[in-house]
């Protein structure tokens, strides 16, 4: 009887082995990714956040055309100034 019970429960032993095999192989490749993701989240993190000073630091750059403007004005101003006084 004894024989009889191992032949007959062989198949289901080996299929565990085998499920428990893979699922190990599955956690030891998903788990690098998983910690990979969560280092990648943290450097987006950073990465965003350097991103968003150097916005808060570049606004008054907006200006910047109109202040080009303006002293385009000035300049032609002087050039018109210079040429009138003959220089």
């Amino acid at each position: 009887m004894s024989a009889l019970f191992d032949a007959a429960n062989r198949g289901w032993l080996v299929g565990y082995v085998i499920t428990v095999v893979v699922v190990l192989v599955v956690v030891a490749l998903v788990l690098p990714i998983l910690i990979l993701a969560g280092s990648i989240g943290k450097e987006a993190k950073m990465i965003n956040d350097s991103l968003t000073e150097s916005v808060h630091n570049t606004a008054a750059l907006k200006g910047l055309h109109s202040t080009i403007d303006h002293a385009e004005v000035i300049v032609a101003g002087l050039a018109r100034g210079r040429q009138r006084l003959g220089g």
